[in-house]
C-alpha cells in the first residue's frame, strides 16, 4: 500500500522534473525542435548516497554508459530505451541534476559485457573485475523484485548516453522557474 507521503513525494519529484524539462526546452535555439518529452526521471545506484555520487560522475563525463536488466523492462511493461530517448537524472535528494540522451543501445548477456562498458560506466576503478560483482548485485536485486532467477546469461540493456543539459535546477529563463 502506498502512503499519502509516498504519493506526495512522487508528485513533488514529478513537478520538479517537469519544471526542469521546461527549463531545458526554453534553452533550445529558435528553430531547434524540442524533444517531445522525457521518458522518465531516475537516479543511479541503490541508495541516496549512490545517486548523488553517480550523478556527479555523469556530470563530470566520467560515466557515459549504464546497463539494466531486460527482464525488468518486460515485467514493468516499459519500452526498451532507444537512441534519441531523453531521461532526467536526479540526485540522492530527488533533485534533477541533468538531462541525458541515449546514443546507443545493445542487448548483451551479463557474462559477455565487454570491458568498454566498465570503463564508460565510470564507477569504481572502471575495470570489468569491479564492474561484474557490482552489476551482479544489481541483477540479483532486480530478479528478486520481479520474481526471476538470477542468471549469468541475464540479458542486459546496455546504453551509452550523452549529457545534453546540465544547468542547476531552477536556473534558466524566468518562465522555467
Amino acid at each position: 500500500m502506498t502512503s499519502q507521503t509516498d504519493r506526495d513525494d512522487r508528485c513533488n519529484r514529478c513537478n520538479r522534473c517537469n519544471r526542469y524539462w521546461g527549463q531545458y526546452v526554453e534553452t533550445l535555439r529558435d528553430g531547434q525542435a524540442p524533444p517531445s518529452r522525457y521518458l522518465e526521471s531516475f537516479s543511479f545506484g541503490f541508495t541516496p548516497e549512490d545517486a548523488t555520487e553517480i550523478s556527479e560522475l555523469v556530470l563530470a563525463g566520467t560515466k557515459s554508459a549504464t546497463g539494466s536488466v531486460l527482464w525488468s523492462y518486460e515485467a514493468d511493461g516499459k519500452p526498451i530505451p532507444q537512441p534519441g530517448d531523453h531521461w532526467i537524472v536526479t540526485d540522492g535528494e530527488d533533485l534533477p541534476v541533468c538531462i541525458i540522451q541515449t546514443t546507443d543501445v545493445a542487448i548483451l548477456p551479463f557474462d559477455e559485457v565487454p570491458e568498454t562498458y566498465a570503463v564508460e560506466g565510470g564507477e569504481g576503478d572502471r575495470t570489468l573485475a569491479t564492474w561484474r560483482p557490482m552489476y551482479w548485485q544489481y541483477i540479483v536485486s532486480e530478479c528478486e523484485r520481479i520474481g526471476r532467477k538470477p542468471d549469468p546469461k541475464a540479458p542486459l540493456v546496455m546504453e551509452r548516453f550523452a549529457v545534453v543539459y546540465r544547468e542547476p535546477f531552477g536556473v534558466g529563463p524566468p518562465s522555467a522557474r
